[in-house]
């Protein structure tokens, strides 16, 4: 059989890759194309414009990338529109059903820290590691912790708050809480994945720590990596 393709009029077409009805060959019909399931990670904190995406993605093209942005859009799973002035330039957001796809991708990247050649050293955006954070998180180990976690990387910031096991996080303006980190994501994920002290990495002058420093040494321990296979 060959593949099918459905055309939409009004937007880019939509291509069958696999002729498989089960949901796990239509799943990587929708986001198995290198790229696409990661320009989903970087849509989940909200929209973001092409130049967002270009650098939470450093290794993608632009021309790749436009293609998976088409793409994407040809299945539903994000749209686009023109941010009002002053800002008028064009975003790109998931749609209702392109959010659920946070569960998928955090139940794979779960999954897929267990493999023996996961490498958590590697860099990461700043969105990825907001995820990671929730995908890590172990709710018996906040048990009596309640704080608000301020994260400064370069032009953005982000706020993790923490509270009665449950954990949320989001873009914010400011960098603001009981703890703050001032640094980078892989440098923040270094301490909380990699073990590496405070000290070591304030004084290599990667990571900045202020505020509630005891809080912000049991923060970066709520989020243990599964074990290996």
């Amino acid at each position: 059989m060959k593949s099918e393709k459905i055309t939409n009029k009004d937007g880019p077409s939509f291509r069958h890759l696999y002729d498989d009805a089960c949901g796990t060959a239509h799943a990587l019909d929708l986001v198995g194309e290198r790229w696409s399931l990661l320009v989903v990670r970087e849509l989940m904190l909200g929209p973001r414009r092409f130049s967002d995406l270009r650098g939470g993605l450093p290794g993608i093209s632009a021309n790749v990338l436009t293609q998976r942005l088409e793409s994407l859009e040809a299945a539903g799973i994000l749209s686009k529109r023109k941010l009002p002035p002053p800002a008028a330039s064009q975003v790109y957001e998931l749609t209702p059903w392109g959010y659920e796809a946070e569960e998928p991708i955090k139940l794979l990247g779960r999954w897929a820290a267990r493999s023996p050649n996961h490498d958590p050293s590697l860099p990461l955006s700043n969105v990825s590691l907001m995820l990671s954070l929730r995908t890590m998180f172990d709710p018996s180990r906040a048990r009596g912790f309640r704080g608000v976690i301020g994260m400064a990387f370069g032009a953005e910031s982000f706020q993790v708050t923490v509270e009665e096991g449950v954990l949320s996080n989001d873009r914010t303006d400011h960098a603001a809480g009981n703890a703050v980190f001032t640094g980078s994501a892989a440098t923040l994920a270094a301490a909380i994945y990699g073990g590496v002290p405070f000290a070591a990495l304030e004084k290599d002058g990667t990571l900045r720590v202020e505020g509630d420093r005891a809080l912000a040494e049991r923060f970066v321990s709520l989020f243990p990596l599964p074990p290996k296979a």
